[in-house]
């Protein structure tokens, strides 16, 4: 267990998160509106999503069945029997006065979610529910100086909310949960997980307490929108918090910001109860009844997830834990890594797309949707490593021009005369005028220097630049050596 040092001895941080994300689709939650990012303010939205009197949602299917989609992906409870409530607070971008969500009666209930920890052990956190809700507009306070505009496109977009139970213990541990969770929400395709874009937003609530202790007062963080935030979001909080309770003073449960120019939370407003909100039942909207024959068929399509597909590759191609996990992190990885893989030797094909290309890709900020070099290209590198034609050292020397030029390994080899040398007399020829160049070397190496066999590998390597097969060069120069 990790713990943090105060000067009254060890405190134990509880972690719970609630992230919000974006479905996946054409249309928001009650209208037809478009949900497009980045399109001009106030463009996308309908009479219902800028609340105009008489105007009535109209549930969208689609947001339906990503939301069961998702409890399955999260191992979690369907409810067959769920309800939409009026979520009451008033603020200048929310026309109705209201949000439109869910409260006693989810959509999904617990669920869990294992953490893939740096250590290499695992463990899980559960899932308290998901809910669905229809999202806010957005206040622009940076357009004028003395007003705040407001831009609606946002306004009814729909929101999976995914409460997390207070089960995180370290900093670490909530960005491997938030790694975990956007992993499994792009693979089942119902989130695209980016959180610069706002798309996937996360509240977070921090609380400390002596081991062994009840749950202490909690602070919750608002609207996080990257991992790394969270992270440091959640040390500062924690430290914020015992340093407090040690000097005398308690906590208030209150909603904080996160300053990211100062690295610091901020109170923002003391935190509401769930009465402060007067939640009923929308009467616009009737409860949600589902077909467990839906759901069932909902099941059907799934995906391979992150942890299935980890425990396939450790099995099927000997993988060690640790570059599965890398390599099922994202769903285009992997299928990147299957295609170099397919009919060749998977833990070479792991080495190239962990090592070289993932560094290269990760040099030039690009994801492995944008390679210049695909997978059937990087495959055929592999193969010409295989079959002798060039030696591991000028593969690497291929792959670079491959990256720049998005040519394929054998019309680099070919174009820059790069093919390795197999002839054993080429090789033979190169060695002797090695060894006639170093005859005092060649004396010191049969007196008893074995250390010198590395440098005269060197000089062959240089003489036929790189282009010797290795193993013949050893081969032969270990023979003419000791002869």
């Amino acid at each position: 267990m990790s713990y943090i040092q105060g000067e009254t001895g060890d405190w134990e941080v509880v972690i719970g998160l609630e992230v919000h994300a974006q479905v996946i689709s054409n249309a928001k939650l009650f209208s037809g509106s478009a949900t497009e990012f980045g399109a001009a303010p106030n463009s996308q939205v309908s009479f219902v999503d800028a609340a105009f009197p008489g105007m009535l949602p109209v549930i969208n299917e689609t947001c339906i069945e990503q939301a069961v989609r998702t409890g399955l992906g999260l191992k979690a409870q369907i409810n067959l029997n769920s309800v939409f409530d009026r979520k009451n607070y008033f603020y200048a971008d929310l026309p109705q006065g209201y949000q439109i969500s869910q409260f006693l009666q989810p959509i999904v209930g617990k669920g869990e979610i294992v953490l893939d920890l740096p250590d290499g052990t695992s463990r899980t956190v559960g899932i308290t529910r998901l809910h669905l809700e229809q999202d806010a507009g957005k206040s622009l306070h940076d357009q004028h100086p003395s007003k705040t505009y407001i831009d609606l496109n946002r306004s009814g977009v729909a929101l999976m909310e995914i409460v997390s139970e207070p089960d995180m213990r370290t900093s670490e541990e909530a960005g491997a949960y938030l790694r975990k969770l956007r992993s499994i929400l792009r693979y089942l395709g119902t989130c695209d997980g980016n959180m610069e874009e706002g798309s996937m937003r996360c509240d977070v609530n921090v609380s400390v307490r002596k081991p062994g202790d009840a749950f202490g007062t909690r602070c919750e963080i608002k609207n996080v929108n990257s991992i790394r935030f969270v992270m440091a979001a959640i040390e500062y909080e924690a430290r914020r918090q015992i340093e407090v309770i040690e000097e005398g003073g308690t906590i208030r449960q209150e909603t904080r910001l996160w300053d990211t120019t100062k690295f610091e939370t901020r109170s923002m407003r003391s935190k509401e109860e769930a009465h402060d909100y007067r939640y009923f039942p929308d009467p616009d909207l009737l409860p949600l009844e589902l077909d467990a024959d839906w759901v069932e068929a909902i099941k059907q399509t799934l995906p391979e997830l992150p942890d299935d597909k980890k425990a396939r590759f450790i099995d099927d191609y000997k993988l060690s834990v640790y570059d599965a996990g890398v390599l099922v992190s994202e769903r285009a990885k992997a299928e990147y890594f299957e295609t170099v893989a397919r009919g060749r030797d998977p833990k070479l094909a792991s080495n190239w797309v962990t090592g070289e290309l993932f560094g290269y890709l990760n040099k030039a900020g690009k994801e492995i949707e944008d390679s210049p070099v695909s997978a059937e290209n990087l495959g055929g590198l592999i193969d010409l490593i295989a079959d002798n034609t060039i030696s591991g050292r000028i593969a690497k020397e291929v792959f670079e021009a491959m990256f720049e030029t998005g040519e394929k390994a054998a019309d680099i080899v070919e174009k820059k005369g790069l093919r390795q040398v197999t002839d054993t007399g080429a090789i033979e020829g190169a060695i002797d005028a090695v060894m006639a160049a170093n005859a005092d070397k060649v004396a010191e190496f049969r007196s008893g220097k074995d250390k010198l066999f590395g440098f005269f590998v060197g000089q062959v390597m240089k003489a036929t630049q790189g282009k010797a097969n290795p193993a013949l060069v050893n081969e032969i120069l270990t023979a003419k050596l000791k002869g």
